[in-house]
């Protein structure tokens, strides 16, 4: 028998990394991670009114909503199979205060949305967030008091908020202000209320990242804040001490772990999932969105080729999900496969 062993069979001892990719067939058979419309969650920006969609201009096909309105995208995204949705309020302007106390109004934007939501699509899950930021005149996640972002005021406000956000019908509450002690004090609020079924998804480490712009046009804030938030959001060069954040967190009671941004914190991604072992999500933000988007339109990327890569990256960082403004065009793209 003639021996046809070359030089390259000599240099790798036979071993052949091609021989895998060599087909369709075999590369679906050895892909080690999948992206599913299982996997995404959407967040959805929500506003006063009736029979609103209006465009936010530094999101390319991302809307504000009026109730009547999320209802019909909460519909959609349901039919197309998406587990969850995220809300986000743009509440008027003359309803915010120091202290954001609109928060604590049961019948408030948010938790109206809630009803609306939960009431005419009862099997998509809905997720709020407790920040502040929405409801304070001065942009920040928490009570401003001279000059300073108090923490422990800041808490008891939002674990109360949390309870009316459950009331309303919210299934999970996801609190991203990043005040100390916040996980603790919502999970004993939450089950002195009955609500021990009630889930927290923690952003466990929030980054004081530069990704975050269009996200606060999207709800009102950009204009308002004053400051920045580096006082209570971690330092974007520090992986260990947003590992011990998170600590913190599922000593506190977190049912699940964010990390926001996305895809600048992939190695916080996976440090998360092997310290801890709870569900992962990477929140997409809107920085990253409207990068995509912005280069897409250009013409200088592949915009749907892009945007499936980078979901697929966060899958293969550890995630369970993801929070995606593409939520919906995923899953369209997704169904067809």
């Amino acid at each position: 028998m003639n021996d046809s062993t070359n030089l390259v069979d000599r240099i790798t001892g036979h071993r052949r990394m091609r021989r895998n990719r060599k087909a369709d067939w075999s590369r679906r058979l050895v892909q080690e991670n999948r992206l599913t419309i299982d996997d995404l969650i959407w967040p959805i920006f929500i506003v006063p009114g009736n029979g609103i969609v209006e465009p936010i201009d530094a999101m390319p096909g991302v809307n504000r909503m009026s109730v009547d309105r999320a209802v019909e995208a909460a519909k959609e995204a349901a039919d197309l199979g998406i587990p969850a949705i995220a809300t986000f309020p743009n509440i008027d302007v003359a309803l915010r205060d120091e202290t954001g106390s609109h928060s604590l109004a049961p019948d408030n934007l948010i938790n109206r949305a809630t009803r609306a939501i939960k009431k005419a699509v009862p099997n998509i899950g809905v997720i709020t967030d407790v920040a502040l930021d929405p409801f304070t005149s001065h942009g920040h996640d928490g009570i401003l008091r001279d000059g300073e972002i108090v923490n422990d005021e800041t808490v008891e406000t939002i674990a109360r908020a949390a309870v009316i956000q459950a009331n309303a019908g919210s299934d999970i509450i996801a609190p991203s202000e990043m005040m100390d002690g916040r996980i603790g004090a919502i999970r004993e609020a939450l089950d002195a209320s009955g609500h021990q079924n009630v889930g927290i998804m923690s952003y466990a480490t929030k980054f004081a990242s530069a990704f975050y712009g269009p996200y606060r046009e999207a709800i009102g804030t950009g204009g308002l804040l004053k400051g920045d938030k580096k006082s209570y959001y971690i330092d974007p060069a520090n992986g260990t001490e947003a590992i011990r954040d998170a600590a913190l967190d599922v000593e506190e009671g977190a049912d699940m772990l964010m990390v926001k941004p996305g895809l600048a914190y992939l190695d916080i991604c996976w440090r998360m999932k092997e310290a801890f072992g709870l569900p992962v999500f990477a929140y997409q933000v809107s920085g990253e969105y409207t990068q995509i988007k912005a280069a897409a339109a250009n013409g200088w990327i592949d915009g749907e080729r892009v945007m499936l890569e980078t979901l697929l990256a966060f899958k293969r960082a550890g995630c369970d999900g993801i929070l995606s403004y593409f939520a919906v065009e995923a899953a369209k793209i997704l169904a067809k496969r």
